[in-house]
Formats: structure tokens, sequence, C-alpha cells
């Protein structure tokens, strides 16, 4: 299997992807911004149907436009009373709309355009890998560099203001940094699953540890594994990659949901009655 050129550069991707979203991917449910990422997958067709029809790199006016819809989201948020979910869903609905209306203009039949909509691993070339790499080295630059300052903001986001911390800038860049993950991801596994790499492999490491180390560990080794395996199942039985990927991620949480009500469980079966109480395990 690892002796054809397709394959490894799949297994690379996968493993570049896997380590990007699980890190993005922790801040994105720390700060509950699951359905923004769900948004901004599907606003990103809009960009990449403005490339098809202007003629350009369909990964770069999507990732253009996807950075545009979610500085606006974050400056819209932020700025007034509505909430980040209303705006996004303001956004992502025109700009599937926007993305329908272009694909109309270009005209004829537009096969690539299934390329972005499901996507296909197996068919990443060397062009698709570097772009990959600058933008996840980018993205994990930014995160690493601010790490502690992003845990504060997505743990009390009105400390982080007392303390003086800049909410707003550092607010408006993870949510770019959540919109280039996106893009990227778009390539491999398509607008419909792109939000799935976000939110599955770090809500697991979440069901398992309260440890926010942990929970960043959990979540790499879930993306990982669910990457690797997903793509030699796909191989082995001939199925969906992408789709392949995002079951194996799910099934991997439906485990360690199990795991954690069953931990909840017994935690439960031995407080004495009365004793009762909100344990520091508990939660992040």
């Amino acid at each position: 299997m690892l002796t054809y050129s397709f394959m490894q550069r799949a297994f690379l991707a996968a493993i570049l992807l896997g380590g990007l979203c699980s890190l993005v991917g922790f801040f994105v449910v720390l700060r509950r911004l699951s359905f923004v990422t769900v948004g901004l997958s599907h606003a990103a067709f809009g960009g990449v149907a403005l490339g098809i029809l202007l003629g350009v790199s369909p990964v770069l006016s999507g990732g253009v436009f996807t950075t545009l819809v979610a500085l606006a989201t974050g400056t819209v948020s932020s700025r007034t009373r509505i909430s980040e979910d209303t705006v996004i869903g303001v956004f992502f609905s025109s700009s599937m709309a926007l993305g329908v209306v272009l694909l109309g203009l270009a005209g004829g039949y537009q096969a690539d355009i299934f390329g972005y909509l499901f996507g296909n691993i197996l068919a990443i070339g060397r062009e698709d890998l570097w772009t990959l790499g600058v933008a996840g080295l980018a993205v994990t630059g930014f995160i690493l560099y601010f790490f502690k300052e992003l845990l504060a903001l997505c743990f009390d986001e009105e400390m982080a203001r007392a303390q003086g911390l800049p909410v707003t800038p550092l607010y408006l860049g993870l949510l770019v940094s959540v919109a280039v993950t996106v893009i990227v991801s778009v390539r491999l596994v398509g607008v419909i699953l792109a939000s799935a790499l976000l939110v599955i492999p770090a809500a697991t490491g979440l069901a398992l540890s309260c440890n926010y180390r942990m929970v960043l560990v959990l979540a790499l080794a879930s993306a990982l594994g669910s990457g690797l395996t997903g793509l030699v199942l796909s191989y082995w039985y001939d199925l969906a990659s992408g789709a392949t990927i995002v079951i194996c991620a799910t099934l991997v949480f439906l485990l360690a949901s199990g795991i954690r009500m069953g931990r909840a469980r017994r935690a439960a079966r031995s407080t004495p009655p009365g004793e009762g109480g909100i344990s520091r395990d508990q939660g992040p």
C-alpha cells in the first residue's frame, strides 16, 4: 500500500491535518465555536465557486473568502448583541446562496465542484501538501505563541479583559485560524465534512480528561488514529476516504463518551447519600 506515491501523500496529509485540527479544535470546543466551524466550512463553498468562475485557484479564493467571513462574524458579534451562532447562520446561508448563483453563472458541468464538496484525500498532490504545510505552520505558530492568552479567553472572557489582554484581536485571530484550517481541510474531506475534523477529536479528548494538556494529547491521538485507520479502510474496501475518516473519529468519540458515562455512574455509586457536589475533576 505504501509503495504507491498517492498513498504516501495521503498518509502525510492525514498526519499534518490531524495535528493541525486537534490543536485548533481544542480551542474551538473550549470556546464553544462548533457551529461557527460548520458555518465557515459551508461558507467556503461561496469562495470556491468564485474561484471556479474567475478561473483562479479555488483554494486561494476560498481561503480569502472564508477568512473575510470569519472576520465579519467576529466583528459583528463583538460589536453588537447578536450571538456568534446567529451571525454565522446569516453568513452561512448567504455564502451558500452566493456559491449556487456563481456556479450558475459559470455555466456548464463543473466536475471539480464535487471534489470540493466531498473531498478526496487520495488525490492530494504535492502543491496541496505544500499549502497544507505552510498554512499549518502559520496557524500553529499563532496558537502556540498566544496559547496562554487564548486559554484565558476561552475559559473566562471577562477575566481576560480585566487582565488587560487584547480580547478582540485574539478572538479574531482564533476565528481566522479556524477559517484557514477549514479551507485546507476542504480539499481533503470536502466542505460538508471539514468541520467534523475540528470538532470530533477535541470532543473525544474532553470526554476522557479534564486536564487541558491531556485533552490535547488525546485529541491528537484520536485525530491521527482516525485519519490513518480511515485511510487504510478506504484503501482496502474502496470506500470514500474522507467519510471513512470521519466515521472512525465518530466511533472513537462514542467509545470515549461511553467510558465517561461509566466513570460517572461508578462515581455516583461510590458517593454516600448527601455528599454529592461538584468535583474539580468534572470540568476543565
